[in-house]
């Protein structure tokens, strides 16, 4: 059967049923998991409905309901705690994290507090948000950089703005995850091949890398690696359990890197399922990623497991900083 809908897709599926049937046809809402050699749909039961292409009458994609901007701040603050640097402070409503300059999200502050709490940046007189925002980062001898999610903050006029993120996310149980014994081995703490395998854009960490992957506010950390050993790690990730102030438990996923030799064989989706069933098993019930606008490769692996896209956000400097 040939559809243009992406396997993880939600969708209704409507299909006959055989004759004698009370019915001729009926509907099944639920995860597209195949389209070959027959359709299979997953209910919100657990069950999949396997249907012969022939007998399929209609197969739509769900639209995605509007995502609140209140929920834009809950999972942008489960994240940060997953991955809030060595450092942080609330100064009048904008989340600062410092972490060594080692990634935007760990370097920036961004706009979570509570609606109506949020200090405006437009006013840059001393002793005001913008100020203590600048002073905060000059002390840690870092320049002033914002993290603005969709929905809960505007960048200043006139800064620069680069490096936008699509947020994914899904909820756990309508995710396409392996089944049976764990390929991935997770441990509480990186161990140096974990760490000589993972690269931030294409570069090798530096030594202080280390304090920002191993931090986490509230929550549970696990590296994992799929590879033997006494062998050359084929794939590792790392994930972090932490609860939203809507008392969702999400398992963030970071750091996924296939080794070059090994990749477009499924092993990043592997890893990926297997970090996702460990994080249901700390009391997960959803799961989210970042991924940069631009890798397309990425957000196609991810929408096949079962993602959608939630909300984007971008970072923001002032003018010649």
């Amino acid at each position: 059967m040939t559809t243009d809908i992406p396997l993880g897709s939600r969708v209704v599926l409507r299909y006959q049923l055989p004759p004698g049937s009370s019915h001729p046809m009926t509907d099944v809402i639920g995860v597209l998991e195949s389209v070959e050699p027959v359709v299979v749909v997953r209910d919100a039961a657990g069950s999949a409905i396997e249907v012969e292409p022939e007998r399929v009458v209609a197969l739509k994609a769900v639209p995605a309901r509007p995502v609140r901007a209140s929920e834009i701040r809950s999972l942008e603050l489960a994240s940060a705690d997953g991955w809030p640097g060595i450092e942080h402070a609330w100064i009048d409503g904008w989340l600062a994290r410092y972490g060594h300059g080692f990634t935007g999200r760990a370097n920036s502050a961004a706009p979570l507090g509570d609606r109506g709490t949020v200090g405006s940046l437009d006013d840059a007189s001393p002793g005001g948000t913008l100020d203590r925002l600048r002073e905060w980062y000059a002390e840690r001898d870092r320049p002033l950089r914002l993290l603005i999610p969709d929905r809960l903050g505007e960048v200043p006029p006139g800064w620069n703005v680069s490096d936008e993120v699509v947020v994914m996310a899904a909820d756990v149980d309508n995710l396409a995850l392996p089944e049976g014994p764990r390929t991935t081995t997770v441990t509480d703490h990186p161990d140096p091949d974990w760490l000589a395998l993972y690269r931030y854009r294409g570069s090798a960490l530096p030594d202080f890398a280390v304090d920002v992957l191993n931090a986490v506010r509230g929550g549970t950390l696990g590296f994992g690696r799929i590879g033997a050993a006494d062998s050359a790690l084929l794939a590792v990730a790392r994930g972090s359990v932490t609860t939203a102030p809507d008392d969702r438990r999400w398992v963030g996923l970071t750091a996924v890197e296939v080794a070059q030799a090994h990749r477009r064989r499924g092993i990043g989706s592997l890893i990926c399922g297997d970090m996702i069933n460990w994080g249901r098993e700390h009391g997960a019930t959803h799961a989210c990623l970042q991924v940069a606008v631009e890798n397309a490769g990425a957000q196609a692996m991810y929408r096949n497991v079962g993602f959608v896209a939630h909300h984007r956000y971008r970072y923001a400097t002032e003018p010649g900083g």
